[in-house]
């Protein structure tokens, strides 16, 4: 039987055979993202770990999502993240959401903790996003919702077709009822895979010039070359 509690890690293969990470890989409660100065600034130093194995952090996670779940974190993304490492680390320790929730008690609901909890599941790439406010972290509970690849599809549909924190949850929910990811985004006027970019002069010169003389769309050669590079 697969452990689906926050924290495991699972990969799945992109169309090219790399594997690409579409759930979290670092321990439950670290704060990766909330402790890194490129992201949180000074805020970094403040980070608090949840332990899910040690008594005293886990009475702190419970803490922390009892006022989470109570409103505390106002709009500020990185204290949402801390709530949801909060949720994580204390499903973890107490080995169920329903027995989580009653250990945090309050406002603290067993679907408030799945939630968040599958946020702090999220890959890296996408926390990131979340915490510079980039990513709304009522999307990424939406996001979270969707397994494997087209988690990642969705966070970045996200961001370049400026979707709405319901257009989010409309697609997560068709993409769960078995409508494809394109389908779904194009409902919502999206095309997966669509991203304007900005070259300079010179690259714009020669892609255009290179496409011209092979006969193939600019997007085409730009496709071909990210693939060698990200290989």
């Amino acid at each position: 039987m697969t452990d689906n509690r926050p924290g495991d890690r699972s990969n799945r293969r992109g169309e090219n055979g790399r594997s690409i990470p579409t759930d979290r890989e670092s321990p439950v409660g670290a704060p990766v993202i909330r402790g890194d100065e490129s992201v949180a600034g000074t805020r970094a130093r403040e980070a608090v770990q949840f332990d899910p194995d040690d008594p005293d952090s886990l009475a702190d996670a419970a803490e922390t999502v009892r006022q989470f779940a109570g409103g505390d974190s106002g709009d500020d993304h990185l204290f949402m993240l801390r709530g949801a490492a909060a949720c994580a680390a204390l499903v973890r320790g107490e080995g169920s959401y329903k027995a989580a929730a009653e250990r945090a008690g309050g406002d603290a609901t067993v679907s408030f903790i799945r939630k968040w909890a599958r946020v702090h599941d999220l890959p890296r790439s996408v926390r990131k996003q979340v915490a510079l406010g980039q990513i709304a972290p009522t999307a990424a509970k939406h996001i979270a919702r969707v397994a494997g690849e087209a988690r990642l599809l969705l966070a970045w549909a996200t961001l370049d077709g400026n979707l709405t924190v319901r257009d989010v949850r409309s697609v997560a929910s068709a993409v769960n009822d078995d409508t494809p990811l394109d389908q779904a985004l194009a409902d919502h006027g999206i095309t997966l895979g669509r991203l304007e970019l900005t070259l300079s002069p010179s690259t714009y010169r020669d892609l255009r010039r290179r496409a011209s003389i092979d006969g193939v769309d600019p997007g085409q050669l730009v496709t071909e070359a990210l693939e060698q590079y990200l290989e």
